[in-house]
């Protein structure tokens, strides 16, 4: 294990809109931090519905994903669907910058509030929102599928940031 690894600054990738073209890409990520992962067809029916966006961080100078977001806006709220990086870049900021974009995208339409859920177990996804002012307001006891994975039939807590 490279113990010497460099960290990649958030300004060394760009936070895009997801475009159909990537579909694969992100689904493999997806599959790769969730046990229950979704397909490309998956994706792109959330992402053709009104109101759901995908942002994706591509390094700069490459053409891989290294992360992704998909969030929606409807009646003046947002949610966070999922967010998920490549394991080989875990640990680089990626997803703090995804959360940050995705926020900032939903203060300019003027959205009221932000929710998600997450494991409750998921120590680093509950660091990186208790970080963005996400607070819990609810759980969601069995939330997750009874499969394999670190969230099997676990609980979800549900957060919530103002973002007014």
């Amino acid at each position: 294990m490279n113990l010497m690894r460099h960290f990649i600054t958030p300004h060394e990738f760009a936070i895009l809109p997801m475009e159909q073209t990537e579909l694969h890409a992100v689904s493999s990520i997806h599959a790769a931090g969730f046990s229950r992962g979704w397909s490309d067809g998956e994706i792109s029916q959330l992402l053709a519905r009104n109101g759901t966006f995908g942002k994706i961080a591509r390094p700069i100078g490459k053409k891989s994903v290294a992360g992704f977001i998909l969030y929606t806006l409807v009646a003046g709220e947002g949610e966070i669907l999922t967010v998920a990086t490549a394991p080989e870049w875990r640990r680089y900021g990626i997803g703090e910058q995804l959360v940050k974009a995705a926020l900032s995208h939903l203060s300019a339409e003027r959205a009221q509030a932000m929710f998600l859920e997450v494991g409750e177990s998921n120590h680093a996804a509950l660091a990186l929102y208790k970080k963005h002012g996400f607070v819990e307001v609810g759980q969601r006891k069995n939330y997750y599928e009874a499969t394999k994975g670190p969230q099997t039939g676990a609980t979800a807590l549900v957060m919530r940031r103002d973002l007014l």
